[in-house]
């Protein structure tokens, strides 16, 4: 009985700490995400703790939804304008990664995302999907408690749904991708010297995108390079770095920012973001999924070649066997 308690107990400390874990991990990337906010303080084009919080259901499993509810009480609770709106707020930010994690697994998605249909779940089930219920009743709650206008609804929806979407397609496969990160062994200078070239060139890139020139579509080239060099393991934070330096610069206003309202500025912004986000994720799973096929066609191939070993010795011992017998009967016989 003391061993059974005593094996509860740390069980139960260590839920608790997972869950004090993701309380301060939701709370401290809200506050990253509220540097960029557009609405009312508080509704920005990437909420970051939506990507920790899907992350955290998918990798530490379900019963880690209170440090979601915690983090997102604490984060609204000196932005809400009552504290009954506050925590219908954190409600819906609780509900919703809760809703994506039960339709991904619902759809067999696998967090290793080395096949196609685990990226498509990700984005239309759990970006597209379950990020509706967080925007809604967040969005609702604003202007029923008359924080919001009623006409600004669906201008401050869309930019709340989209940017917990985004927080989805940008954070969620860079912390998949960084729990099973591991220092690849017997890789070539060459491979290290590409992984260099390629970090150095998202960093200018990103300068040269919040500069006054509206070239964005540089980072187009990086999330390609990155996806058939380094599959989804560079792609996905390539595609983090390209839409965070896409952010920094309509909140300067520069490039093609520049001289627009805010609703024709977020429309350009989450257009580039999305469309980055999917072709560095689209990509990534296609690549990592044909490795794997020509990974599993190479030991077909050597497990064949193995049997057709086995078979033609199999096939030649019974032969000299036979010949030999024969030869020592016409030396026997008699002449």
């Amino acid at each position: 009985m003391a061993v059974a308690s005593h094996a509860r107990a740390r069980r139960g400390g260590s839920v608790a700490l997972e869950i004090c874990v993701v309380a301060a991990l939701y709370y401290g990337s809200a506050e990253i995400g509220l540097l960029q906010q557009q609405v009312r303080g508080q509704v920005t084009p990437l909420w970051p703790p939506t990507g920790i919080a899907l992350a955290s259901l998918l990798l530490r499993g379900p019963r880690v939804w209170p440090g979601i509810a915690l983090g997102a009480f604490l984060v609204n609770i000196t932005l809400g304008p009552s504290l009954l709106a506050v925590l219908a707020i954190a409600a819906g930010n609780t509900l919703a990664p809760v809703c994506s994690y039960a339709l991904l697994r619902r759809a067999g998605f696998r967090s290793e995302m080395n096949r196609l249909r685990d990226v498509l779940a990700l984005i239309f089930l759990g970006a597209f999907t379950g990020m509706l219920v967080s925007a809604t009743s967040g969005t609702g709650t604003l202007v029923l408690t008359g924080a919001l206008d009623a006409g600004d609804f669906w201008a401050t929806w869309s930019v709340w749904w989209t940017g917990d979407a985004m927080g989805v397609l940008a954070v969620t496969p860079v912390v998949l991708v960084l729990r099973r990160a591991r220092l690849p062994t017997g890789a070539p200078p060459s491979r290290w010297a590409e992984a260099i070239l390629l970090l150095m060139v998202t960093v200018v890139v990103g300068f040269v995108e919040t500069g006054s020139t509206p070239l964005l579509f540089l980072g187009f080239p990086l999330l390609i390079w990155a996806a058939f060099r380094f599959q989804l393991a560079g792609a996905a934070p390539c595609a983090l770095a390209v839409t965070t330096f896409a952010i920094i610069a309509a909140a300067q206003k520069a490039g093609p920012f520049a001289g627009h309202d805010l609703f024709t500025n977020m429309i350009t912004l989450q257009a580039f973001n999305g469309s980055a986000s999917l072709t560095a994720l689209l990509l990534g799973a296609v690549v990592s999924e044909r490795a794997q096929t020509e990974r599993e066609i190479a030991l077909a191939c050597r497990q064949l070649a193995e049997l057709a070993t086995k078979i033609a010795t199999s096939d030649r011992r019974p032969t000299l066997a036979i010949a030999e017998g024969e030869q020592e009967m016409r030396d026997t016989a008699p002449k």
